[in-house]
């Protein structure tokens, strides 16, 4: 790995690229999800579950989407792996490391958080006995 003068790993990181794993990640997320969701036997409990997961994901996911992107327009001259935490030199420098870890992290919860809502969606319209049912 190349690294520059303040031992930095190069090149720095890109937006799309954070973007691009975050979504991965999420969609990675909804295995769990889904097994999750079929280990809960009644289709009440089944759909209120995926709702309230969807829509504390997705809350959350925004917000961390917002401050990422707030912290990423803040110092996008010195944008920083989470790797790179032994070259930070001050306090005020974590905020290289703040924004692309808030945006990866919100865009987890926002494509899970979807997912869910989506999942609650087809939990509410499967016909009656389907394993999707419950």
């Amino acid at each position: 790995m190349a690294r520059d003068r303040d031992g930095v790993i190069l090149p720095r990181l890109r937006p799309m690229d954070v973007a691009r794993r975050g979504v991965i990640f999420g969609l990675l997320g909804v295995v769990p999800l889904m097994v999750a969701t079929l280990s809960i036997s009644g289709h009440n409990d089944r759909e209120e579950f995926l709702a309230v997961v969807g829509a504390l994901a997705g809350a959350f996911g925004l917000l961390l989407l917002v401050i990422g992107a707030g912290f990423w327009w803040l110092s996008a001259e010195d944008i920083r792996r989470l790797r790179d935490w032994h070259t930070l030199t001050t306090q005020a420098a974590s905020v290289t490391i703040i924004g692309p870890t808030f945006l990866r992290s919100g865009l987890v919860l926002t494509v899970l958080g979807t997912a869910a809502l989506v999942l609650s969606q087809f939990v509410d319209t499967a016909p009656t006995g389907s394993w999707l049912y419950g």
